[in-house]
């Protein structure tokens, strides 16, 4: 008996152990049972609103000078005088002699050619006295029905010698021109942008002597793509009605540390698409770019690269939103009034780094996210924030 005692006392002990734990655990209270949340995802808004909007472009080109040509002379000689102004980047006047080639043969072809002219004066007059002479010796001695020659009037020989004196005068205002063009003098202001010759070297007519610009206006040829200008609203083939009434241009460029800035405007847009580019021309002009127009004592001048801000020709109505609202070209995520989103396809009129302007798609007043949202899809619930508060 107490060998039975001794083997059943340790499992008596365990199960009341274990009946012990299954009580208390009976007794414990149920945990609360709570429902999985779903949680929202947290979106930045702004709102879309209605504006009338002037749309402008950026695009950039190198300044270069409405005229420019080369100086060639039409006469041979030597030079025997050049102007400090007839310098690289030197500055010349209207009527300024920026070069002379030695006239002494043509003085002396000038005096060759007033005496040709004097001498067929005399010759022309010799003939027609012999005409006044014949005429009347035909009149006294008439006969019955009989014409006289021009030859026996003598007025072939006054038409020769008026042939001659024509060909005289001409060949006098030959030798004053040739006289003249020995002088260089151009009918504009303006500079220089190389000089080819020196003084004492022999030039004959049709070689360059150097190259030389106007300063009264600059021109900058400004590329644009199809839509850009649709967005200016200007048509191909676009001229300008006056300079005053043309699409404002504002150039600006970085010389060193610093900032200069030029306003110009579009007189006319190329009438053909450029082959090799595919884009379409716009040019725009600077008037006086090294005086009135220049900036902080900067000109606009030949050769500079700058970038061009080009304003539309005229008003209209668009919806203006965050350039961050705008995802893959044409989409933008608008949050409805229920907290759902909706990917729209919007018409975009133009872009830019702070804004997008939409024609559809979008109305004013509506709420467009703008905050990063890699896996949307449509109609999913979302929790909108407002960057600012709302009125």
């Amino acid at each position: 008996m107490k060998k039975l005692l001794k083997v059943s006392a340790p499992l008596v002990v365990l199960l009341a152990g274990f009946l012990i734990v299954q009580g208390m655990a009976a007794m414990r209270p149920e945990p609360e049972k709570k429902e999985d949340e779903t949680r929202l995802v947290s979106l930045y808004v702004d709102e879309a609103r209605s504006e009338s909007v002037t749309v402008s472009v950026t695009t950039q080109g190198e300044v270069r000078p409405k005229t420019e040509i080369d100086l060639v002379p039409q006469v041979s000689g030597r030079i025997v005088a050049l102007s400090e102004n007839f310098n690289s980047g030197a500055e010349f006047k209207a009527g300024d002699l920026l070069l002379k080639i030695d006239d002494t043969d043509y003085q002396l072809a000038l005096v060759r050619a007033e005496a040709s002219v004097a001498q067929a004066q005399t010759e022309l007059e010799r003939q027609l006295a012999t005409k006044d002479i014949k005429e009347e010796e035909w009149r006294d001695n008439r006969k019955n029905g009989e014409e006289p020659t021009a030859f026996s009037l003598n007025l072939t020989q006054v038409a020769q010698a008026e042939a001659m004196l024509r060909s005289a005068q001409a060949d006098l205002r030959r030798a004053r021109l040739d006289l003249e063009r020995t002088e260089f003098r151009l009918p504009f202001d303006g500079r220089v942008r190389d000089r080819k010759v020196g003084i004492g070297q022999y030039v004959t007519a049709g070689a360059s002597l150097g190259t030389v610009f106007s300063t009264d206006t600059v021109e900058v040829r400004l590329p644009l793509t199809d839509a850009q200008l649709v967005e200016l609203n200007l048509p191909m083939g676009y001229m300008a009605p006056g300079y005053e009434q043309a699409p404002v241009v504002d150039f600006s460029a970085s010389l060193g540390n610093r900032e200069y800035a030029w306003q110009g405007r579009i007189v006319r847009v190329s009438a053909a698409v450029d082959q090799e580019t595919r884009l379409i021309y716009a040019t725009a002009e600077v008037r006086d770019p090294y005086g009135a127009a220049a900036n902080k004592g900067m000109p606009l001048a030949v050769g500079l690269f700058v970038s061009a801000d080009i304003g539309g020709v005229q008003e209209q109505d668009a919806i203006v939103m965050p350039r961050l609202a705008l995802r893959n070209e044409n989409k933008v995520y608008v949050i409805n009034e229920e907290n759902r989103l909706e990917i729209r396809t919007v018409d975009v009129i133009s872009t830019s780094e702070e804004r997008v302007l939409v024609a559809s798609g979008v109305a004013a007043g509506e709420h467009v996210v703008t905050s990063t949202l890699p896996n949307a899809t449509d109609g999913m619930e979302v929790e909108p924030i407002f960057r600012t508060a709302q009125s």
